[in-house]
């Protein structure tokens, strides 16, 4: 007598059956690709998704779940997440869902790694400068006390995300709740070397853009573009650069006008604009390249968003889903072994943890440094990547001078002084206080500040910031605090950058049984976005390893 090889329930082909029977007359490997047709586990396209104008979007993220062992008979591994910053809590939590035992291994005493927001407080620790004398009695640089108000917090880290992110998704699934980050102000200053005093913004973008579209549309006027355009396109392009620089139609004159602002608002009366604007040749000294085109980046453009009450919300909702229990906090790895089975991981202190897998997710030429048997080329590669200084410093005022005198609101202030940018709050408008971004600066003007104690710092952008708002910017100051990336413990740089791509590939694929996860490994560094991505990746990769293997 023939039996039925596709056993039922109540007459009725469940998922769970087909996939049994499947498995029986196929094997692992036909029972495998049902369950990606039936959705239950993760399966590379064979043709990729169309998207909006043409262009191939991207696999869609399929996250692990319960499921995909169930159906299976299998079970989740165990996994040593290495770093609590936003890639190894992006890990847990993915992996998390699926069941998988995740512990979280953090050397410093707080979760987040750069993604760091301080409050009244908080201490902020830094490494001695690297010029300090050796043999000094402590590991430890100067502990700065933040004194901030309440309802006031600094970004210390990353501040802002761009609206196509998936940071956003996370803060979405996560509860995170939003509000605008002001990328950009019209109303706010720019101040270079080849200038003699600040301009707001829109003035000195008004003067550019009239002077370019006055030289270009003179040019066309008079044959220089004829081998290059025809009759309708030279029309066309008059027509546009009059309406883009503001120039005369006739004239083809930039003569400054209302888009440079004024120095009487109009109300019952028409206003007094600005008058004159300054020769071409002023214009072109001030060195405007980049200080008109910040907001024209694609990771840069306005609208731009940050999570209400500080960036840490979003690390913090992270540790929460992860759970307390599953994130030990100041404990330092010490080194790091792949065994046939599984990976050994040692701490600081002697004692000795062992997973199934492990993903290193602290930064990679800190990585370099653990001893362990990865292997003499990815060591290599992990020493490849070269941390960078970034700095900031926080202002805290008694009173929104920016708001009252300045009528600025939120946004930044351009410069190419070594404090690189003044941001002004997107948050607690026409409240008693605010905190200023006293400087955000990069690679050599944050390596001026880097050894620098804080109240050197202080001094320094300060002065520096009088130049752009005069007296009143070193007035009223309730507290402050400033961060030195390459200073900071367990981190030491704000971002890396790669000198040559060698290594990079090597570092996508895990060695043995430890994978490597973190902005570094992806094409957005120094962004959330790269973390969650680079997450991502990992998650989906060894989730197939586990089902493949198990």
């Amino acid at each position: 007598m023939e039996t039925d090889p596709l056993p039922r329930t109540h007459d009725r082909l469940t998922r769970r059956s087909l996939l049994v029977g499947i498995g029986a007359a196929g094997g692992a490997g036909a029972m495998y690709a049902a369950m990606g047709v039936l959705g239950l586990a993760p399966t590379p396209r064979t043709a990729p998704v169309p998207a909006v104008g043409g262009a191939a979007a991207p696999t869609p993220y399929v996250p692990p779940q319960p499921s995909d062992f169930s159906l299976r008979g299998g079970r989740p591994a165990s996994v040593l997440v290495l770093g609590a910053g936003v890639a190894g809590l992006a890990c847990a939590y993915e992996l998390g869902k699926a069941g998988y035992d995740c512990t979280v291994l953090e050397a410093r005493d707080r979760v987040g790694g750069r993604s760091l927001t301080l409050r009244g407080g908080d201490t902020v620790t830094e490494l001695p400068p690297a010029n300090a004398a050796k043999g000094a009695a402590t590991k430890a640089g100067e502990t700065q006390q933040v004194t901030f108000g309440e309802g006031t917090y600094f970004n210390a880290g990353p501040a802002r995300i761009a609206q196509w992110m998936v940071t956003l998704d996370y803060c979405r699934e996560l509860g995170v709740p939003l509000e605008v980050f002001v990328n950009t102000n019209a109303s706010a200053y720019i101040l270079t070397e080849g200038m003699t005093a600040p301009v707001r913004a829109r003035t000195a973008r008004a003067d550019a853009y009239g002077y370019i579209s006055e030289l270009l549309a003179k040019a066309t006027d008079a044959g220089a573009l004829d081998s290059r355009l025809t009759q309708a396109d030279k029309e066309r392009l008059l027509d546009f650069l009059s309406r883009f620089g503001a120039i005369g139609e006739k004239s083809l004159a930039y003569t400054g006008g209302e888009r440079r602002g004024y120095r009487v608002n109009p109300g019952v009366g028409p206003g007094t604009e600005l008058g004159t604007p300054p020769s071409l040749t002023e214009v072109l000294s001030r060195n405007l390249g980049r200080m008109l085109t910040m907001d024209a980046g694609y990771e840069q453009a306005m609208p731009m968003f940050q999570p209400v009450g500080g960036m840490d919300a979003i690390v913090r909702a992270l540790a929460a889903k992860v759970g307390a229990r599953r994130i030990r906090t100041g404990t330092r790895v010490t080194r790091v072994t792949n065994r046939p089975d599984g990976v050994e991981v040692e701490v600081e202190g002697g004692a000795s943890l062992k997973a199934d897998y492990c993903v290193a997710a602290l930064p990679p030429h800190l990585l370099a440094g653990i001893p362990g048997n990865l292997g003499a080329d990815v060591k290599a590669a992990l020493a490849t990547p070269v941390p960078l200084s970034a700095g900031k410093l926080g202002l805290e005022y008694g009173v929104r001078w920016w708001e009252i005198e300045d009528r600025v609101y939120g946004g930044a202030t351009e410069t190419d002084l070594d404090i690189g940018h003044i941001w002004y709050p997107s948050y607690g408008y026409h409240g008693e206080r605010g905190l200023v971004v006293g400087y955000y600066n990069t690679g050599r003007d944050a390596e001026v500040y880097d050894p620098l104690p804080h109240r050197e710092r202080l001094r320094r952008g300060l002065a520096q910031g009088r130049r752009v708002h005069g007296v009143k910017y070193g007035r009223n100051i309730r507290g402050s605090v400033s961060v030195a990336w390459r200073r900071q413990p367990f981190i030491e740089g704000s971002w890396v950058r790669w000198p040559s791509m060698s290594g990079f590939s090597l570092l996508q694929r895990p060695a043995g049984r430890v994978y490597f996860a973190g902005d570094w490994l992806t094409h957005l560094i120094a962004w959330q976005a790269g973390a969650f991505e680079s997450a991502r990746k990992v998650v989906t990769e060894l989730h197939h390893r586990v089902l493949k293997e198990g």
